[in-house]
């Protein structure tokens, strides 16, 4: 199978332009794509992780990767999917966060002999003459064409400044930049970014004539990935320091039963043949999958030996309770009030809650153990010894665990 088709397959592809093209460039590693990151945090997370098995499975085609960091239009944000305008950043936090992301990247794209490139958009976007971007790039924008975007339509009623109105002309010029210095013929992006990125082959082919080459085509999966990201306790990182190698794979273990195979063909780099035979797994079969899902992307992000502890401590904390790599949470004297800490006060302190109020909701609602039992009185409360003396093992839900200690 050509990986044109792969991806159509492992159900990646949702809308293209020029098909036919698009697939002959894919198929004889003939792209130069590219895929835009902006630097929101000083780590990518899951929605990011999609993209990159897109660019390495292209890159194992043949083709040729550029991660584009937008160290200019992450000072502007992008108002897809966004209520509300997005906190403005430093500059210093932007180069900090690109500069994290490039270690991350380089775990899954090889970036040597110019295979592929990391390129920031700050390069041309920060020192970029106002009135020169409007003459160069101005003309070939209508208002109206850029407020029936779907990003803008949705912030229309509550309020599209100014400032993120531009994000659609910053993100077409980082395409028409990239298909004049690198070659660039291809973007790729989320559903969520079909506007913008149909601006960028649309002022290529203006600008430079009809028989420009430059094409988009989107992933189904992006905008659910960012979904995928996101659990109670925050986004799924792949900075281990954020969120653990435990932590991602039991996030990835506990996913559903009707996502686990669309998981396993999007994002591992099993056969399809393999996993279509997954298709008539039911019952406890798909505690099997989940299992092989989680080990194989916690052994992409993390590598094989994080991977098989990871699994190992999830199959001990099964049998047992207790895993040895379990994410630990450190209290102290500062915790106590009148000598306790109570059950409330444990869950926000550990991140498995955002708030006491959330807290105590988890725990009238049941979702709340300690040590396997349990606990439904919002009152709990347990003195230093009593997290001191034995293992503490605090679980909300079913996929959230924390060790609690006392120092």
């Amino acid at each position: 199978m050509q990986i044109y088709d792969e991806l159509k397959a492992r159900g990646l592809l949702a809308q293209v332009t020029d098909e036919a093209e698009i697939a002959d460039l894919i198929n004889n590693g003939k792209a130069t794509f590219y895929i835009g990151y902006d630097p929101t945090a000083d780590s990518l997370h899951v929605g990011h992780f999609m993209t990159l098995c897109l660019m390495k499975r292209l890159q194992m085609a043949g083709n040729r990767p550029i991660a584009l960091v937008g160290g200019g239009t992450g000072m502007i944000g992008d108002p897809s999917g966004k209520s509300d305008m997005r906190k403005m950043m430093t500059v210093e936090t932007i180069d900090h966060n690109i500069a994290c992301f490039k270690e991350q990247m380089s775990r899954f794209i090889d970036f040597s002999d110019g295979k592929a490139l990391i390129v920031n958009n700050a390069d041309w976007l920060r020192n970029l003459n106002y009135i020169n971007l409007l003459r160069e790039v101005g003309p070939y924008f209508t208002v109206n064409r850029m407020l029936a975007a779907e990003a803008y339509k949705q912030r229309w009623e509550k309020g599209l400044t100014f400032l993120e109105f531009n994000y659609m002309i910053m993100q077409a010029y980082d395409f028409y930049t990239l298909y004049q210095n690198y070659g660039c013929n291809m973007e790729f992006g989320g559903d969520d970014q079909w506007s913008n990125m149909l601006a960028g082959t649309e002022l290529i082919r203006r600008k430079l004539g009809k028989d420009a080459y430059a094409m988009t085509i989107t992933l189904l999966l992006n905008s659910e990935g960012k979904k995928m990201g996101k659990t109670v306790s925050g986004a799924v990182w792949l900075d281990p320091r954020k969120t653990s190698p435990f932590e991602f794979y039991q996030y990835w273990r506990n996913v559903g039963d009707a996502d686990v195979l669309k998981c396993l063909r999007m994002l591992t780099f099993l056969p399809l043949e393999q996993i279509d035979d997954m298709d008539k797994w039911e019952g406890s079969q798909l505690n099997t999958a989940k299992e092989i899902l989680a080990y194989e992307l916690t052994k992409l992000v993390h590598g094989q030996e994080e991977a098989d502890k990871a699994q190992e401590s999830a199959r001990a904390l099964f049998s047992s309770g207790i895993a040895a790599d379990m994410p630990e949470t450190v209290l102290n004297e500062s915790d106590l009030r009148d000598g306790k800490i109570d059950l409330i006060g444990i869950l926000t302190a550990s991140g498995l809650c955002k708030s006491r109020s959330d807290a105590r909701r988890s725990i009238e609602q049941g979702g709340v153990s300690v040590n396997g039992e349990k606990i439904t009185d919002i009152k709990k409360d347990y003195e230093p010894e009593q997290i001191q003396k034995e293992d503490f093992i605090l679980r909300k839900g079913k996929k959230n665990y924390r060790k609690i200690k006392f120092q």
